[in-house]
């Protein structure tokens, strides 16, 4: 028998998007696990990335994005990533959707069921260096057509807003835990 499932016995659930789930949105997969980690948080958040398109479903991250990975520590990303695309089903199934550019901004705004728009948040938000800018000015642009240096700036700018995402869900995970308990 399922045990029922409870807001604080399910994990806080994040999904990373880009274009193709090759690049930026697995990057960040990866980072924001590791920050996650690091914060104590293992097991209390889920993170998992997707694409908005099915143009790379079914291939492995870039071996540029796992080189500059593998350059900071985490290993062995181009073996535990396989491209899909985002479900739509995912937006209920998600309490924070990361979009890596302006354009999955908008496309996954525009496809949001009634009620699930504000999941969907550019990834940069986080970042307080940008907090004053509007979102559709906070895109990571696309490396795929750069070189190696361009993944390093990829890394660069997930990478400052990770702290204020791990933030952020230190502070739903406490809402959470206090509606449980009603304090």
């Amino acid at each position: 028998m399922l045990e029922p499932m409870n807001s604080m016995a399910s994990p806080y659930r994040i999904i990373t998007v880009c274009t193709g789930n090759i690049c930026r949105s697995p990057m960040a997969e990866f980072m924001l696990v590791e920050a996650l980690r690091a914060a104590g948080l293992e097991g209390r958040a889920a993170v998992d990335s997707a694409g908005t398109t099915s143009y790379e479903v079914g291939r492995p991250i870039d071996p540029r994005a796992a080189r500059v990975l593998d350059a900071h520590g985490l290993h062995g990303t181009n073996t535990r990533h396989t491209a899909r695309q985002f479900d739509p089903d995912w937006y209920t199934g998600r309490d924070l959707i990361l979009a890596l550019d302006v354009d999955h901004y908008g496309h996954l705004r525009e496809h949001a069921p009634a009620g699930s728009e504000d999941k969907v948040r550019m990834l940069r938000e986080f970042d307080p260096a940008v907090d004053h800018l509007d979102p559709l000015e906070k895109g990571i642009e696309d490396p795929w057509f750069g070189d190696q240096s361009d993944f390093e700036i990829t890394w660069q700018l997930i990478a400052a807003a990770l702290p204020g995402i791990v933030e952020h869900v230190r502070r739903e995970l406490d809402a959470r835990a206090r509606l449980l308990t009603g304090a």
